[in-house]
């Protein structure tokens, strides 16, 4: 029994020897011999490129509730989504009511401010006449008493005294009157001042009200297609994943300013496509592209690239590591029949590279953040490092390798280690074993 096991000890140490050695200096030895092996050959290449988009419309306008005071509107006709409409054409219309009483409000209030200005303006002309009056009784009296006062030298002093005393009441009167005719035309002016204001600002509210009556109804700015939005109101403000909210549709009450539909301007549509971030350097602005659409099978439609971004983006929350950049492809000739949100496969008819040093792609692995290879030498794999100039689909074109020069397809490293792991024996069970 001991001396079974001892042999298994030792088996197992020359095994794992034997791994070491194979693992030494960056090369993989004889259990290499079963990976498949392609050769560095010259080409042609076809940078195509083929991705997957979605139909969307260049130009989109939104259409909101007015924002007028007053609580909720009700929405009375709402035009279906998917229907066409020119520019002008009436979307939306919510319920005037209150905007009218408000406008009926506001012209009772008009009209009871130009009654207000016409009694103002009334009582006015007659404080003047009557002030006229007064005014000349009192300048009369101003002139009597002067008259009686020349008569002094004919009178007794103490008449004399009285007449200078009745011309002194009688300037005193005057100045008076003149100061209060002063403070009555200064009154009639204020009250016909606030009771023009009152009108003004009843009018002003009286056209606030028949803007707002107008608001009711949203017309398209646009020409194209109607897009109703979900009423995310329907739900009283809480929404959470997986939830289906309803359409907005007539007789739903809605805040002033809620976003209730959009036109699409369907004449020009444009694609938007997410490429690989490998495909990058095979796209250009300009170049051609063909497009299928699912929902018009059969049908191509010819097109080119838009643009382009300058930075690539990556999903950190999804566990996708693969970096991607957003690309946007315009349309010849849009049919009618293309509807914004269709899925469509397009393919970038890029340039055609002549006679370079091609590899299948799967003969790329990636080292530090490097692409490499893996060089047959003999019996044995060496790494090296490489530049890709171009890649499609299923093959690229390198630099710094001869031609005819031998590479693995699959990474040798990782084979090494599943033969070693399959080779190597388990050392049996204590107990087991003849004695």
């Amino acid at each position: 029994m001991k001396l079974l096991r001892l042999n298994s000890v030792v088996f197992v140490a020359l095994a794992l020897t034997a791994a070491d050695r194979a693992l030494a200096g960056g090369q993989f030895g004889e259990t290499q011999a079963k990976i498949p092996v392609a050769k560095v050959s010259k080409g042609d290449l076809e940078l195509k490129v083929y991705a997957t988009g979605e139909l969307r419309p260049v130009r989109s306008m939104m259409l909101i509730a007015p924002p007028v005071g007053g609580g909720t509107l009700r929405i009375i006709h709402l035009t279906r989504s998917g229907s066409r409409v020119n520019g002008g054409d009436v979307v939306i219309e919510f319920d005037p009511s209150e905007q009218q009483y408000n406008l009926e409000q506001s012209r009772s209030d008009l009209l009871q401010a130009e009654q207000e200005i016409a009694k103002a303006k009334a009582d006015a002309e007659v404080q003047t006449s009557q002030d006229k009056v007064a005014l000349l009784k009192a300048q009369f009296a101003v002139r009597q008493a002067d008259l009686d006062v020349s008569k002094n030298e004919l009178l007794s002093a103490i008449d004399a005294k009285k007449n200078l005393l009745a011309l002194a009441e009688a300037h005193r009167a005057l100045a008076q009157l003149e100061q209060d005719i002063k403070s009555h035309a200064a009154s009639n002016r204020a009250t016909i001042a606030v009771a023009e204001e009152k009108r003004n600002k009843a009018k002003l509210a009286m056209d606030e009200a028949q803007r707002s009556i107008e608001s009711m109804r949203v017309r398209a700015p646009i020409g194209g297609m109607v897009e109703v939005r979900k009423n995310q109101e329907a739900s009283g403000g809480f929404f959470f994943g997986g939830m289906t909210l309803p359409d907005y549709r007539e007789g739903d009450e809605v805040n002033p300013g809620s976003y209730i539909a959009q036109v699409l301007e369907t004449n020009q549509m444009e694609l938007e496509a997410k490429l690989d971030e490998s495909d990058r350097t095979n796209v250009r602005v300009g170049e051609a592209v063909e497009v299928h659409v699912d929902a018009l099978p059969g049908a191509a439609f010819k097109g080119k690239v838009k643009t382009l971004p300058g930075a690539t983006s990556g999903d950190m929350w999804g566990g996708n590591a693969t970096r991607t950049f957003d690309a946007t492809f315009e349309l010849d000739k849009p049919a009618a029949e293309l509807r914004p949100g269709f899925t469509a496969h397009l393919v970038i008819l890029g340039s055609d590279i002549k006679g370079v040093l091609c590899l299948p792609r799967q003969a790329i692995f990636e080292k530090g953040g490097k692409p490499i290879v893996y060089v047959k030498s003999g019996s044995a794999f060496q790494s090296r490092d490489v530049e890709i100039k171009y890649q499609t689909e299923s093959r690229v074109a390198v630099e710094g390798l001869p031609e005819g020069t031998e590479v693995a397809l699959v990474n040798p490293e990782q084979a090494m280690k599943k033969s070693q792991k399959a080779a190597t024996p388990l050392a049996p069970a204590e107990g087991v074993g003849s004695r």
